[in-house]
Formats: C-alpha cells, sequence, structure tokens
C-alpha cells in the first residue's frame, strides 16, 4: 500500500481528501503546517478530526518562526512587495510543502497530496515546489484532477456517512503569519467591502496618537520601545499596536500566475509597518546608486516568490545581495501612529549620511560658490550642448 502525506487543514476540501485517497488505495498520513492561522485549540481539534476520519497518522508543525527567517527577513530587506503593494501573504505555501516533503521522507512516502483547485496560483506554488525539490515523488491532486464542485464534495461524503459543517460565511479569510486576506462577495465583484470585512484594522475611535521606536540590525528588527524582541514578535505585536488606528488594510488588484487579474483585500498592518520603517532608514545610511539597484532586486524578488519560482537560483542571489547592502542599515525609527496612517518622524543611526559638518541642505556646505559654479558647468553638460543643437 502506498502511502500518501496529505497537506491537511480540516476543512471540507481535505476532508475529501483524505476519504478519497483512502478509497483509492493510499495509507493517507495527514500533516498541519501552522504558518500562523491556527490556535492550539484549532491544531488539537484538526488532529481529533484526522483520526476520525481514518488517517493513519497526523503531524503538527510549527513553521512561523521558519516563514519569518526564510521569507519575512528579506521581505523586509529588499521592501519586496509584489507590484509594489502586495505583501507576499501567499509565500507560506513554499514552507509548507517543504515540511510535507520532510514528513514524506521520514515515513518513506511515494505521494504528496493537497486541495488546491486548478483555478487559483496556490497550485502553482504547491505543484512546482513539489517538482523543483524531489521530481521523483509521485504528486497527487485529487480537487484538480477532479475538477469537483464544494458541493459535489458534499456529497460524496454524506454518502460516507462523512458530513462537513460547511456555515456560509460572507468572506473567504486566510490567516498566517503575515497577517489576514480576504475575498468573496464585494471583493471579487470590486465593490467597497463592509465593516464586517476587517479583523485586524477595526479601528478603534478611542486610540490616542502615539509614538513608537523600531530599532533595526543590518535591515531586520531588532527591538520595539527598546525592548529586544525576535523579529516574529515585533511583527505580531505591531499588528495590535497600529491595527486599531485603521492602519495596515489595502485592497489590491493584481496580476495572477495563471494570467489573470485577481482582486482581495489585506490587512497587514505590522508588516507594512517595517517595510516602511525600513525603507526610511535605507534613505539615510545608503547612497543613491545602491537605493535605486535595490528597488529592482526587491521588485524582482518579489515577483519570483509570489509566481511560484521561489526556487530558481536567482532568488537565493538576490538574497546574498540583500544581506550584503544590509550590513549599513541599522538605527533606530520613530513612528508616529495616526488614524488610519503611520508617519515616520525621526531617524537616527551610526551609518548616517547626513553629516552636518559636510554640508546642511540649502544653509552651508564645506565647498565654494565658485565650486559649485564648476560642478554645474560640467554636471550640465551634455544638457547644454543638446540645446545648442535646437
Amino acid at each position: 500500500m502506498k502511502k500518501v502525506i496529505l497537506a491537511f487543514s480540516g476543512g471540507l476540501d481535505t476532508t475529501f481528501c483524505t476519504i478519497y485517497l483512502k478509497e483509492k488505495g493510499y495509507e493517507v498520513i495527514t500533516a498541519t503546517v501552522n504558518t500562523g492561522g491556527f490556535s492550539p485549540e484549532d491544531l488539537k481539534q484538526i488532529e481529533e478530526k484526522s483520526k476520525k476520519l481514518g488517517a493513519s497518522k497526523h503531524y503538527t508543525v510549527d513553521a512561523k518562526d521558519r516563514i519569518y527567517e526564510d521569507i519575512i527577513q528579506y521581505l523586509i530587506k529588499l521592501n519586496g512587495l509584489y507590484e509594489e503593494d502586495y505583501p507576499l501573504m501567499c509565500a507560506d505555501r513554499y514552507i509548507i510543502a517543504e515540511e510535507i516533503l520532510k514528513i514524506a521522507e521520514k515515513e518513506n512516502a511515494e505521494a504528496v497530496a493537497h486541495g488546491s483547485t486548478a483555478v487559483g496560483n496556490d497550485q502553482v506554488r504547491f505543484d512546482g515546489s513539489f517538482l523543483s525539490l524531489n521530481s521523483g515523488i509521485e504528486l497527487v491532486t485529487p480537487i484538480k484532477e477532479l475538477g469537483i464542485t464544494r458541493s459535489e464534495e458534499m456529497a460524496f461524503l454524506a454518502e460516507r456517512g462523512v458530513f462537513v459543517d460547511h456555515v456560509y460565511t460572507k468572506y473567504s479569510v486566510n490567516q498566517n503569519i503575515f497577517g489576514i486576506t480576504v475575498s468573496g462577495t464585494e471583493v471579487d465583484e470590486n465593490k467597497e467591502p463592509d465593516e464586517g470585512a476587517y479583523q485586524l484594522t477595526k479601528k478603534d475611535g478611542n486610540a490616542q496618537s502615539e509614538y513608537l521606536t523600531l530599532e533595526f540590525s543590518e535591515g531586520v528588527p531588532s527591538k520595539l520601545n527598546g525592548q529586544k524582541l525576535p523579529g516574529i514578535e515585533i511583527l505580531m505585536k505591531l499588528n495590535s499596536m497600529l491595527g486599531k488606528y485603521g492602519y495596515g488594510s489595502d485592497i489590491y488588484i493584481g496580476d495572477c500566475i495563471i494570467g489573470i487579474k485577481g482582486r482581495i483585500m489585506f490587512e497587514a498592518p505590522g508588516l507594512l509597518a517595517l517595510v516602511e520603517a525600513h525603507r526610511k532608514l535605507e534613505q539615510l545610511v545608503l547612497t543613491k546608486k545602491q537605493i535605486i539597484f535595490s528597488r529592482g532586486a526587491g521588485a524582482q524578488w518579489a515577483d519570483l516568490v509570489y509566481s511560484g519560482l521561489y526556487y530558481e537560483p536567482l532568488v537565493k542571489d538576490l538574497e546574498s545581495f540583500a544581506d550584503s547592502v544590509q550590513k549599513r542599515v541599522t538605527g533606530t525609527v520613530t513612528i508616529k501612529a495616526d488614524a488610519n496612517r503611520i508617519t515616520v518622524v525621526e531617524l537616527e543611526s551610526p551609518y548616517s549620511l547626513v553629516r552636518k559638518d559636510i554640508a546642511m541642505y540649502a544653509q552651508k556646505a564645506c565647498w565654494s560658490a565658485e565650486e559649485a559654479n564648476g560642478f554645474i558647468k560640467l554636471h550640465t553638460m551634455q544638457q547644454q550642448l543638446a540645446g545648442i543643437k535646437k
């Protein structure tokens, strides 16, 4: 009997996959990789459900720290928002795939499986990861291969005495360590979602303006309000500290891997604040050429990660560049939080390129007027010559 490791959330799709794969003669081992969307109680219930469905074994893997170390820290270092907007909240799929393959190796399993459909981006991220990391393993995708609807899944399960509480909700909500994404209803219809769509960024009308300090060390957050904390804890604390101001949500329309346009609402106050603070600190400590090159590197990295190409060698090349250029991105950023926004109001760094002893913008400088005139003449020489030819 072949063993298959099924990425299992306990929802309708993976419940169907468990029963279906058993009927196809597989020994089903389920695995839940927690990327920040499950509480301890959720995980306990998922494990119990797996046993009731007849899985031979169940694994629970906490991958939150891995996601921060492998992906989020580079998103911050490279200011890596996909199409300058979306904070790559889908990138946990790569870590899920890696953890599934680790379990497959441990169990000597011949196959891996997931519950993605044929109409979304996740099929590319999951299948591409499995093919890139272990091309010899069998990949089983029941929902995708059958083209089955959710109603048909429920009917299939009911015939076998398995009933899934599939309660209709207005919005489809997904959460991980990055934040929350919301789709469905008005979001899909290019309309404004109602207040019920928001969770992390529900505005507290009593929240007063407040100042926060973030310290960065070589491009990654190391302290919040003077307290040294792991970066992942800083991220989670900022979600609650800034979300109450209504900051950190956006509605994004962008280019999907499969060639269509997609619209999604997301909430990521902590991550967006870290990227903004980091970007402002870079303006203080990096040269113009470094900043321009970094923009292109960040855009390329984000495009690859979004597009199912996390294992393209260029990703690691860009991350190596980030590690190098970030060596001087160390300092303190003061943020003012207000209704619906944050503002970086103060910056301090031992590597600041703003030097009062060299110059103060529009006030004084260590060069003479004659030297300035000579520079201007040479700096604008080509445009002067071009003007003569008109």
